[in-house]
């Protein structure tokens, strides 16, 4: 999840729902609605690449 203390490069390997920039950005990327990509996080993990596998199953 993003440390928003650390102001380095963000970490897109990870998808934190909890965050709404998040949230907005990762649904529009997989064109989804909020509680579609909320039950894939919760399926898959926080991983993106785990989520975009469960979206597309």
């Amino acid at each position: 999840m993003d440390n928003k203390q650390n102001t380095g490069s963000p970490d897109r390997d990870r998808i934190n729902v909890n965050e709404d920039y998040e949230l907005q950005y990762w649904s529009e990327k997989f064109g989804v609605s909020h509680d579609e990509l909320k039950e894939a996080v919760k399926s898959a993990g926080t991983a993106v690449k785990d989520v975009q596998a469960y979206l597309n199953k």
